[in-house]
């Protein structure tokens, strides 16, 4: 047991630095002072050394070699390791380094070009960002596909092939559902007025604890762009805030709720282990998607948050909880993937996969990518991007170099299909307790069925673990039409 108590020990060490990096981005975000950009991207680089030399030491392939695991959880934990190790070893040490650098400079760049309208401003940067992007594909590809390379870092066994062909499955039904939707007679009124920040951040910590957030290892802040961060005892969460639109903060707040959730669920045996994190972006989406949609978005829940926003705001332009529940789900064909509703959302991470497979791959270039950008988005949803922060500059991803992770956001709402259907069998009465504003039947089944495994299986197989059957897109499909075909009138 010598060397699998040694190679724990150092996989320890290992996971506790990747925590305090992952809380150096958090405070880039959302405290960090602004001028501090370089001085971050210095320490971010600092940290990705040490941590790429401790990824690739060789003591961790002899310590592998020679590991005698008993248990389950051992064994997974090791291949996670090897995996890890594997992976890594490929990756040059400047490379990683670089790579942490350039994207830490690349998000305020990003920020600030964003802010401004600017995309000249950021192109430029996201080029170098994208040429160690097929630097680091071509390491790990073995002469494979390129995007494939990337895209297992955050769904481990997918491949851009099986994505594209589950896109062109769930697409025409979406298509078609958008098409009635829109042409229908009945459409919801949009919810009007003005809604005080510190009001709107009120109502979501209430959502937030609603859905069983716990608040002594977590904290919630505001970002430009929403997002979880942490792990274990310290998850922390982000929103914010539009004052003529608290929806956008209420149901960010729900979303990464989801995220955060996960890892606070998680067997506190998996801490500072492989095992003790989401085993994918695909299954963590589909934390945050079932949380925020199937849950915050029904009707029961709706009902609660319409007599919390009644009282917080001293009355809505909705008068009445139906109403109220089909402004919430109002398909509208907006800008922005955040603020997507749940029938559009799919078509917009499908743009985005589309473009940056073409973009790793050559075929697009950073120069023409607001063209290419603006062009696919009146092609697919009818409408001229009026701006480029409501286009190619919306999202932070790219700039952070997160190419192959978008499509875990559609993969994440087909597996919240899979696990919705499953949870509404096992728990009946679920919508009795989201009317009382109370999602804990909800999330504890969550919890239980998903969340406490952590790493311990791969993807699919925890999602059919749970769900009790194939990852199909049939399932998220049938509940949209069911859904927004009673809301339409369909």
């Amino acid at each position: 047991m010598t060397a699998l108590t040694d190679l724990l020990a150092f996989q320890r060490q290992t996971e506790a630095l990747s925590s305090v990096a992952e809380r150096l981005g958090w405070d880039q975000e959302t405290v960090m002072p602004r001028g501090a950009t370089e001085q971050r991207a210095e320490e971010m680089a600092a940290m990705e050394e040490v941590l790429h030399d401790r990824r690739t030491d060789p003591r961790i392939g002899e310590w592998l070699d020679a590991a005698d695991p008993q248990t389950d959880a051992d064994r997974r934990a090791i291949q996670l390791i090897a995996r890890d190790y594997s992976r890594s070893s490929r990756i040059p040490a400047r490379l990683a380094t670089e790579l942490a650098r350039l994207t830490s400079l690349a998000q305020g760049i990003w920020a600030e070009a964003r802010a401004k309208d600017a995309p000249e401003d950021f192109l430029p940067t996201l080029d170098q960002v994208l040429m160690l992007k097929r630097e680091e594909a071509a390491a790990l590809a073995d002469n494979g596909n390129l995007y494939d390379a990337l895209l297992d870092d955050y769904e481990p066994g997918m491949t851009g092939a099986a994505i594209s062909s589950l896109f062109d499955a769930m697409r025409p039904r979406l298509v078609a559902l958008r098409e009635e939707v829109l042409g229908s007679e009945r459409q919801p009124a949009a919810l009007t007025g003005h809604f005080p920040q510190e009001t709107q951040l009120r109502l979501a910590r209430a959502c937030a604890t609603a859905f069983g957030y716990d608040w002594t290892r977590g904290r919630m802040d505001i970002a430009v762009h929403p997002f979880s961060s942490g792990r274990w005892q310290d998850s922390r969460i982000t929103t914010r805030v539009v004052e003529t639109d608290p929806f956008n903060c209420v149901y960010s707040t729900i979303h990464e709720v989801g995220h955060s959730g996960y890892e606070q669920g998680i067997d506190p045996d998996y801490a500072f282990t492989p095992l003790g994190r989401g085993v994918s972006m695909g299954v963590h989406e589909s934390q945050s998607r079932i949380y925020e949609n199937q849950m915050g978005r029904g009707r029961a829940f709706t009902g609660w948050l319409f007599s919390r926003m009644s009282d917080a705001f001293d009355g809505l332009n909705i008068t009445d909880p139906d109403a109220f529940f089909a402004t919430v789900n109002r398909v509208t064909p907006g800008f922005i993937r955040t603020e997507a509703d749940e029938v559009q959302y799919n078509l917009h991470i499908m743009l985005r996969f589309d473009l940056e497979r073409d973009l790793i791959s050559g075929r697009l270039d950073t120069s023409d990518l607001v063209e290419a950008w603006n062009a696919r988005f009146l092609k697919d949803f009818g409408v001229a991007v009026d701006r480029p922060a409501n286009g190619v500059l919306q999202d932070v991803h790219w700039a952070v170099g997160l190419f192959g992770y978008f499509p875990t956001y559609a993969l994440g709402n087909v597996y919240a299909g899979c696990l919705n259907r499953a949870l509404r069998a096992a728990v009946p009465d679920l919508d009795e307790a989201l009317a009382r504003g109370d999602a804990t039947p909800g999330t504890e089944w969550l919890r239980e069925n998903l969340q406490r495994h952590g790493g311990l299986m791969p993807p699919s197989d925890l999602i059919e673990a749970a769900s009790g059957g194939p990852v199909t897109p049939e399932p998220l499909l049938d509940y949209l039409e069911d859904k927004f075909g009673r809301i339409y009138g369909l």
